[in-house]
């Protein structure tokens, strides 16, 4: 299926029509860097970021937000927050491709060691100076870094926190995602250089992963399976009020990280395991030469299981569930 006028101009993070729009109706607006948009500048007011497409082939998110904002632009006075929207990487989006040289997702860090002369490494800075300027303008700070996985889930719904954040805004967090459909949580203390991670810990907001469903082309994605998390965005941007979660998702934590250390790196099961697959204690999951990585607690879940990650990159996240 074509996608629509507003998922193809968002996808081409081509933003002249809302810009034009929103501006008409005497809202701020400000373009702060290539496929960004920035509306209202109040320091009264709640700032929130929306990122898409940091994955290129991560269509999803792109087509619920170009629905999103196409509707309040018919109303554009109902705008209640600061917005910053942001896609993260429109070269890769165009060749419905993941990433052009590496994944954006690891280089939202200052230093980005031998990746630095990689094409996203140049896009990191640029999206992490519109995003420092743009927490600077007041107000409470909130980052949705919106992703769809690669594998099948469990749960085909779930959101990465940074375990950095106060558990005051964890919480609120946690609620907002429960009403959003988001099924399970998890409290992640190491960054592995992702946007949410960034914001979290070097601008203080209030942030997460959110993965919703699995990569889709383009204008193929069936969107009525996140009809909650379009409605709490909606709400969200409208009342400028993050509202007591009403429903409670479940809330993991990582039991270990498993990282890629060299070129013999394999996994112990294929592409067919879905994210929060159970493993059982002492079984293998992954070898790398002379290191074996093993479950540890009576039970393990897999998130995020890619051994075709760079050599020193995480290759999996094992969590079991928060008592």
């Amino acid at each position: 299926m074509m996608p629509s006028a507003s998922v193809a101009a968002l996808a081409a993070a081509d933003f002249s029509a809302l810009a034009a729009r929103f501006a008409a109706a005497g809202v701020p607006v400000a373009l702060p860097g290539p496929g960004m948009l920035q509306l209202g500048a109040d320091p009264q007011r709640l700032s929130l970021l929306i990122s898409v497409g940091v994955h290129g082939d991560e269509t999803a998110p792109i087509e619920l937000l170009a629905q999103l904002l196409a509707t309040l632009a018919e109303t554009p006075g109902q705008l209640a927050v600061n917005l910053l929207v942001v896609v993260g990487n429109p070269a890769a989006i165009a060749l419905a491709k993941r990433f052009i040289d590496v994944d954006l997702n690891r280089l939202f860090r200052r230093d980005q060691g031998d990746l630095a002369t990689a094409r996203e490494a140049a896009r990191a800075h640029q999206i992490m100076a519109a995003a420092s300027a743009f927490f600077a303008t007041g107000g409470a700070r909130w980052h949705l870094d919106l992703h769809t996985a690669i594998r099948a889930s469990r749960y085909p719904t779930f959101a990465i926190i940074p375990a950095c954040i106060a558990p005051p805004q964890q919480r609120a967090l946690t609620g907002l995602l429960g009403d959003a459909g988001i099924a399970a949580v998890i409290l992640n203390p190491t960054s592995a250089g992702t946007f949410s991670a960034f914001t979290a810990e070097q601008l203080a907001a209030t942030s997460a992963t959110v993965e919703l469903g699995q990569i889709g082309l383009l204008g193929d994605n069936e969107l009525a399976a996140f009809a909650p998390a379009a409605a709490t965005l909606a709400l969200l941007l409208r009342s400028g009020v993050v509202a007591a979660g009403t429903a409670t998702p479940l809330v993991f934590t990582v039991a270990q990280e498993i990282i890629k250390h060299s070129e013999a790196f394999a996994m112990s099961f294929d592409g067919s395991t879905q994210n929060f697959t159970a493993l059982a204690k002492d079984q293998v999951i992954a070898t790398d030469g002379a290191i074996v990585y093993r479950v540890q607690h009576d039970e393990e879940l897999v998130v995020f299981p890619n051994p075709n990650v760079r050599v020193g990159h995480r290759a999996g996240l094992m969590v079991v569930q928060k008592q």
